[in-house]
């Protein structure tokens, strides 16, 4: 599914790769309470959304790391979703949903930056992700943070675009 925009505690505070002037993203682990929240996220974008069933799941998984975006005295702004596999060695970027009102203002940049810490932080040896093949944005941020590509699917995403399928090793 992967990237659907144009894009906590100190330790998994802002983006490290941000530039001054940019805002203060706070990523923190998302709970129970946010399912609200992520459902309206989900709700801005027309197709390959997310149930309430299938977030709920996400949210108590402990093979899902599900990170939330927001800014103080804003409401959720985006959310990124990493599932781990217990015989695969590679984590598996889900999605990456941003508020399209946060385009181009690093929020998209934040939640991977996020996700690739969660990731070596749970031993992966990488992270995987499909893309649309007709999201420029999100295939230059992929390839700026070390993405290459490995593959492609053809009819994947629910309106019949086509996926790129990318790679990050972490060893």
């Amino acid at each position: 599914m992967a990237t659907r925009s144009a894009g906590t505690p100190q330790s998994e505070a802002s983006d490290p790769g941000s530039h001054r002037g940019a805002p203060a993203w706070r990523i923190r682990r998302a709970l129970p309470t946010d399912l609200d929240a992520l459902l309206c996220l989900e709700a801005g974008f027309p197709g390959d959304r997310l149930s309430r069933r299938q977030l709920r799941r996400h949210l108590v998984s402990a093979r899902a790391d599900l990170g939330v975006l927001g800014r103080r005295g804003h409401p959720l702004q985006g959310y990124v979703l990493v599932l781990s596999h217990r015989q695969r060695r590679d984590v598996r970027l889900y999605s990456i949903v941003v508020d399209p009102a946060l385009r181009g203002q690093g929020a998209g940049r934040a939640l991977l930056d996020w996700a690739l810490r969660r990731s070596r932080q749970r031993g992966a040896a990488g992270l995987r992700l499909e893309v649309r093949v007709d999201n420029p944005a999100a295939r230059a941020l992929y390839a700026a943070r070390g993405f290459r590509e490995i593959g492609g699917r053809t009819g994947y995403y629910e309106d019949g675009a086509d996926a790129v399928c990318l790679r990050r090793p972490f060893v």
